[in-house]
């Protein structure tokens, strides 16, 4: 009997001579690549940003620190172009129409936002996404669509605000000839397109809240009042910050629903009864080609005045929700 000889299993192969220098070269590409990427990622903002944020308002600065005219021509003042607007009674006047329409529009437009969101919230109500699909119809709608229907709405001779004020006894209201009532004419236009926009967005903060929260506070007696006071409020006040500061920047940059109200007219009114800053920052900066440097000066108080104005909501919002 022979005993057949068994045989060696074979030797691995011999790695290639550069496979150290392939690992490392592996290795600082993936740390590279897990360090590096994120910033690949977010590029294409920042240079869309700085193309069309950040430079123009640079550029804007530096005009408005000159006697500017489109035409290319300039001298350098400094800050006179800042000192006129203190004694621009024009500038003033659209500060104030500015300050009464964002009155009369952004505070019963955040307070319907709330209660609305608060009332679409509710595990009761039926058909939730049709309500909430059609609370974001007015936003969908084009600015200038809603301008003119409002427009004729307002209209003094046929309009249908005027004829339903005729029914009880009320004289007909020439809506762009006075301050208040174009004011209150305006901020209808803005209340009705804005409002489900921001509704949607409170929504998305109350679902955020943990429902377990509501539960016992249900078991322990609370009533939805109460619930609504000690729990939806303060646990959405990050997001009705946010709303207000966004519906801050809008209300002080308001121009479309003013400008198609006046039928085009830049000046806001025969007297400029609602003549906005924006408006008037146009009439300055683009209208009035020989004023451009001037006109950025306007566009640089209104940045200010809208980071004032924020700093004092985002003040206001966070102690009145503790």
């Amino acid at each position: 009997m022979s005993v057949s000889a068994t045989t060696a299993p074979p030797s691995p192969a011999a790695p290639p001579p550069d496979a150290p220098a392939r690992r490392r070269r592996g290795y600082l590409f993936n740390r590279l690549d897990l360090k590096y990427s994120p910033y690949l990622y977010i590029a294409p903002f920042f240079l869309i940003f700085g193309a069309f944020g950040l430079y123009p308002m640079l550029r804007t600065a530096w005009m408005s620190l000159h006697d500017w005219d489109m035409v290319g021509e300039h001298t350098f003042i400094g800050l006179d172009n800042y000192s006129a607007l203190v004694s621009d009674e024009y500038f003033w006047n659209a500060l104030v129409n500015t300050f009464g329409i964002f009155a009369l529009s952004t505070i019963p437009q955040l307070l319907m936002a709330l209660f609305l969101a608060n009332l679409l919230n509710q595990t009761l109500l039926r058909a939730k996404t049709f309500f909430r699909m059609a609370i974001f119809v007015p936003n969908v709608v084009s600015v200038a669509a809603v301008a003119i229907v409002f427009g004729m709405l307002f209209q003094r001779d046929f309009g249908l605000f005027n004829w339903l004020l005729g029914l009880v006894g009320v004289d007909q209201i020439d809506w762009r000839a006075q301050e208040w009532s174009s004011w209150t004419a305006i901020a209808t236009m803005v209340n009705w397109r804005w409002t489900g926009y921001n509704t949607l967005i409170l929504l998305a903060g109350m679902q955020a809240i943990p429902k377990d929260l509501y539960e016992a506070a249900a078991i322990d007696g609370a009533s939805p009042w109460r619930q609504f006071w000690q729990i939806t409020l303060p646990m959405l006040k990050p997001t009705f910050i946010f709303v207000v500061i966004l519906s801050t920047i809008g209300g002080m940059q308001l121009f479309t629903e003013p400008l198609l109200f006046a039928n085009g007219s830049i000046i806001g009114g025969n007297q400029r009864e609602f003549q906005t800053l924006a408006m008037y920052m146009y009439e300055k900066g683009i209208y009035n080609l020989s004023t451009a440097g001037y006109g950025a000066a306007v566009a640089w108080a209104i940045f200010m005045i809208i980071v004032f104005v924020s700093l004092i909501n985002f003040v206001l919002v966070r102690r009145a929700a503790k």
